[in-house]
């Protein structure tokens, strides 16, 4: 049962990471590198980032949020080597859409996980659904407070960051439950203060928000990222939803 359930999201993060991977290299990848474009040509400080978890935050990263993938630290010496980058091109091609399968395997296996603990089976009717869910409490919650980030652009403390982050997302996913699978007044009264809490105490903020970055470009990214992470969700459910349909029977 365990092992078919996992091939099923095994298969559906593959089939949704090879479609978030060609979004994020249409729509995401030009506006980081253009970001970059304006690190480079700081003054002379670079900034640990992010960008693509916004999947994933995590990943893809925000959002990781990457993707998750979604991180920064405070601004190191420039003079400090930088790490191991990708070059662009095929190498950074290639590396984005690794990263897109790794997220979607790891959210798919997330939301099958999910299903098995609430006895809740996902199928292609409901499919879409769990996706949006998955949207909900991962990418949109989180971005309400703590929006992706592109290279260059100053962020607070990582650790207290990522605490924030997976708080959020743990209270955001038993308020979506809570409304959806209880039908009680203080059901639905204790998801909204949930949802409410992480944003009332705060993400962690950056010291300052000045940024060489453009706003208009910012902007462009945060919007995409969420609505790449919207499709990227969508996909996650109704493959999943195929997917379980195909190989986990009811007992």
């Amino acid at each position: 049962m365990i092992g078919r359930v996992l091939l099923a999201a095994l298969l559906a993060g593959i089939a949704a990471g090879l479609f978030y991977g060609a979004i994020q290299h249409v729509r995401l990848t030009p506006l980081i590198l253009e970001a970059e474009k304006y690190e480079n040509a700081g003054d002379g400080h670079s900034h640990d980032h992010a960008a693509a978890a916004t999947t994933t935050d995590t990943t893809a990263a925000q959002s990781a949020p990457a993707e998750t993938t979604t991180a920064q630290s405070t601004p190191a010496p420039a003079e400090e080597e930088e790490g191991w980058a990708p070059a662009d091109g095929t190498e950074r091609t290639s590396f984005t859409f690794l990263a897109s399968i790794i997220a979607g395997t790891g959210f798919a296996a997330l939301l099958a996980g999910v299903s098995l603990l609430s006895g809740t089976r996902i199928t292609p009717r409901n499919g879409v659904l769990w996706g949006i869910a998955g949207f909900l409490a991962v990418h949109l919650a989180p971005a309400a407070s703590l929006p992706p980030e592109l290279p260059g652009m100053p962020a607070g403390d990582l650790l207290l960051r990522q605490v924030w982050w997976v708080g959020t997302i743990a209270a955001t996913g038993i308020a979506i439950w809570l409304f959806t699978q209880r039908t009680e007044m203080w059901a639905k009264v204790a998801a909204v203060v949930l949802v409410a809490i992480p944003h009332i105490i705060g993400a962690p903020m950056p010291p300052t928000h000045e940024s060489g970055v453009p706003a208009v470009i910012s902007a462009a990214f945060a919007a995409n990222t969420l609505a790449a992470a919207a499709l990227l969700w969508i996909a996650i459910g109704g493959f999943l939803g195929l997917a379980m349909d195909r190989f986990v029977k009811e007992a």
